[in-house]
């Protein structure tokens, strides 16, 4: 898969551009996941951050701690709400952006489902997808 990854909000307000490939894409059925979304899961593609990769216009953020005591830290745009990205203050360098924000969405091709301990059991996902009860172990 080549680089570069663009997108945004719904609006087009707020804009990105990856310059990297991403080191997973995964599904996510963690509560948090599911509450912003509005569905049993958020889709994700995660990438290591790079001084050339560009965010443009303006951007809310709030923070949260997951399940597992991690922070995160969302990041929407401030006129349509639409969620774009998620950053991980005490992990520097990992920008994860959603897949349904992508100018190519057909771009995203998931590897694996985290969380599935909670995920809802009429949230199907391809059954082909390995499946973490929580996070995978750090390589």
């Amino acid at each position: 898969m080549e680089a570069p990854f663009t997108g945004g909000c719904a609006c087009g307000a707020l804009r990105y551009r990856l310059r990297t490939v991403p080191v997973v894409q995964s599904q996510c059925q963690c509560r948090d996941c599911q509450r912003r979304s509005g569905s049993g899961h958020a889709s994700w593609l995660v990438f290591p951050e790079s001084a050339e990769d560009v965010l443009a216009g303006p951007s809310a953020r709030w923070g949260v701690t997951a399940d597992t005591g991690t922070e995160k830290e969302h990041g929407f745009c401030p006129t349509c709400g639409a969620p774009v990205f998620l950053t991980f203050p005490g992990q520097a360098g990992l920008v994860a952006v959603h897949a349904a924000s992508l100018d190519d969405p057909s771009r995203f091709a998931p590897v694996l489902v985290t969380w599935g301990s909670t995920a809802q059991g009429w949230d199907r996902l391809d059954p082909a997808l390995t499946v973490f009860p929580k996070m995978p172990p750090r390589a």
